[in-house]
């Protein structure tokens, strides 16, 4: 993935939250209906010292304004897995500060919760919800550092524009819970 931090996006308060930033600009240039797709978060200064082909390759070296935290897309996540079962598999080597994750989803408004029949399996309630008139698409971007700093970034399919982008730590706990997961041995 390519350094989108020159690519105009505001100067965030934290490192963290300008990587979660990049990666939904990043997930925004992709369009919409994408698989979900995971990225080791590494530190700049440490990649360029330590892989300078790599940071080279990335487009990082000689760039001061780099991101104090580079995003580097991983393999793809196999189809038809579920994604629980996929973040168990993983173990990050040392060099890796964090990880984060895009998603896209189907929510419904706090106003339609209360509708939704109770007892149904997962799947009975994916349907469901996939049908309700007021769904909303979401694309979640979710990143965690190996110390536990979380943060999320949220984007509306029917708001899709960098200033509708709703960030913070505490946006989607369980999938931030289930990142954090990947750096316990």
């Amino acid at each position: 993935m390519s350094n989108a931090s020159s690519s105009g996006s505001p100067m965030a308060a934290s490192p963290l939250t300008r990587a979660v930033l990049e990666i939904d600009e990043y997930s925004s240039g992709l369009g919409w209906d994408q698989p979900a797709r995971l990225f080791a978060l590494v530190d700049t200064a440490r990649l360029r010292s330590q892989e300078p082909g790599l940071a080279a390759q990335l487009g990082l070296d000689g760039d001061d304004a780099a991101a104090p935290l580079t995003p580097v897309e991983q393999d793809e996540i196999p189809a038809g897995t579920p994604l629980d079962e996929f973040l168990a598999t993983i173990a990050w080597p040392d060099a890796v500060a964090g990880c984060a994750l895009t998603v896209e989803r189907q929510m419904l408004p706090p106003s339609a919760e209360a509708s939704v029949p109770a007892g149904l399996s997962d799947k009975a309630l994916t349907k469901w919800v996939s049908s309700h008139p007021d769904r909303q698409e979401v694309r979640m971007t979710v990143a965690v550092l190996r110390d536990g700093t979380r943060d999320s970034a949220l984007r509306l399919r029917e708001k899709d524009s960098p200033t509708e982008v709703l960030t913070g730590s505490s946006l989607v706990p369980g999938l931030a819970e289930a990142l954090s997961a990947t750096f316990e041995s």
